[in-house]
């Protein structure tokens, strides 16, 4: 289905999504880990009689309250709202085949932002007894809303292969389960869990740092020392659940990451491969900073040592939510919807993608559709036709002057060379480069020459400026159609 395109200038919509949920799932993991971490500390504290812990950890669980709760969710509601607005076919295709998990997984949020208002407004109104239970409802509610989601992103990399013998039929609830749990399903919930217990421990640094050292050292040195403890296990067993996941990655995703290692000498280190490395790099890095800044000196922590750490955190976490994005190219579910909204099963074979995009679209009416897959005269409607395809096929990936800018990419091309390109995606020899990152071209052989017309005349100013800089002329050869590697 073609729906109306986002057009996000410089950024691309794509980019929008992941600042958004980069910054979420930092919050919801950190959501899932302080939701255990607040109730084992309140239990420990009441264990052994540290009653000192007490107002930190209400100090904490403010902290805890106002992120969560206040950012947490208004990050989530702008991910529903960047995703159905960048990629509606694939938003609609995850809400009508798991509705119902996305239910459940509703219910177990509303209990965990209700218990984690109350959790921290009765401080110190109810009994321990009663505190420390609402406190666990709150970790086990938040707990299953990881369960739940966790099912679902890895389904996007990894879709069970019953569930796409049955896609398009109809009968998809019937592989529901096997689609949900999928090959990446544990790997995927053990390494986010390890994920969330460390920034348990890691936000956690942020509270005792605005501990002042001197009148409180004791205080400060037994908290932190106890909450840099929780790092421990993400940086032990990190290793263990990414070398799972990769195990368990489709061939052509272990392809893509092969490819990055083997080609590192040459200088074409591709995105994906950097992207994993940042991510593992960071991973390993975390714990023994914590740990030395805790352990060395945990009286003058600063609030700046804190969200530095925080930091790392963040870039960690950007890395390898991008590199499990970049895993699933060219798709929004692996084997099944192309990144730009196209169904697999419609396009596979040559003559299908001969069919017209333009005039199977819904918003054309049957009067018209004849007329959009006919040839025009006019230059100017060629070119109109051309930017409704580059706007319907390429601008869920590219933009045309920011990320992946088409301008870019095409200044070294000529006419003939840009056409070129589109043939090896229209048509889709196997060994083409494109095909492990590109979705197929589809159209007719006219609109196919009107995509590649519009881009042509796009890049001129780009073009020119390429040229000036290589000293060469508009009748001169340009670079042949290469794909870039880290693209």
């Amino acid at each position: 289905m073609n729906y109306p395109v986002w057009d996000v200038p410089v950024l691309g919509g794509a980019w929008v999504i992941a600042i958004i949920a980069i910054i979420h799932v930092l919050i919801s993991h950190f959501a899932v880990g302080g939701g255990l971490f607040l109730p084992m500390a309140e239990r420990r504290a009441l264990a052994q009689g540290r009653a000192e812990w007490m107002p930190l950890l209400k100090r904490h669980s403010r902290f805890f309250l106002v992120l969560t709760a206040a950012a947490g969710t208004v990050t989530g509601v702008g991910i529903w709202f960047s995703i159905g607005l960048g990629s509606p076919a694939g938003t609609s295709a995850l809400i009508h085949n798991f509705v119902f998990v996305w239910a459940i997984e509703w219910v177990f949020f509303l209990v965990e932002i209700t218990a984690a208002a109350v959790y921290y407004y009765t401080w110190d109104r109810v009994s321990d007894k009663l505190h420390l239970a609402v406190g666990w409802v709150y970790a086990v509610s938040s707990l299953w809303t990881l369960i739940i989601i966790n099912g679902i992103l890895a389904f996007m990399l990894t879709p069970a292969g019953a569930w796409l013998d049955a896609a398009g039929t109809g009968d998809e609830v019937r592989t529901l389960w096997p689609a949900f749990f999928n090959a990446e399903y544990w790997p995927s919930l053990i390494a986010r869990a390890l994920v969330a217990i460390s920034l348990a421990g890691t936000y956690a640094l942020v509270t005792v740092s605005l501990l002042d050292g001197a009148k409180h050292g004791d205080l400060k040195e037994s908290f932190a020392r106890w909450s840099s403890r929780w790092v421990l296990p993400g940086f032990v067993l990190m290793p263990i659940a990414m070398g799972w996941f990769v195990a368990a990655l489709p061939e052509g995703a272990r392809e893509i990451l092969a490819l990055g290692v083997g080609s590192a000498g040459v200088g074409a280190f591709t995105q994906v491969t950097r992207a994993a490395l940042y991510a593992a790099v960071g991973s390993a890095t975390i714990a023994p900073i914590v740990l030395l800044l805790v352990w060395r000196d945990a009286r003058h922590l600063r609030l700046s040592h804190a969200l530095a750490v925080i930091g790392l955190a963040l870039l960690t976490t950007g890395a390898s939510e991008m590199a499990r994005e970049m895993l699933r190219k060219p798709y929004v579910v692996r084997g099944y919807m192309y990144s730009n909204g196209l169904l697999e099963a419609a396009v596979d074979t040559p003559e299908e993608r001969m069919a017209s995009y333009l005039a199977n679209s819904p918003w054309v009416r049957p009067a018209e559709a004849q007329a959009w897959a006919s040839p025009v005269s006019s230059e100017s409607y060629q070119l109109d036709r051309g930017e409704l395809m580059y706007r319907g096929q390429c601008m869920a990936c590219h933009t045309r002057d920011g990320y992946r800018s088409t301008r870019r990419l095409l200044a070294s091309r000529d006419r003939d060379g840009i056409q070129s390109i589109l043939t090896m995606l229209h048509e889709r020899p196997e060994d083409s480069p494109y095909n492990r990152y590109m979705p197929p071209l589809v159209g007719t052989a006219d609109e196919i020459a009107a995509l590649g017309d519009y881009l042509f005349e796009d890049t001129t100013v780009a073009r020119r400026a390429y040229l000036k800089k290589e000293g060469l002329t508009e009748d001169e050869s340009v670079a042949p159609a290469e794909p870039e590697a880290q693209d």
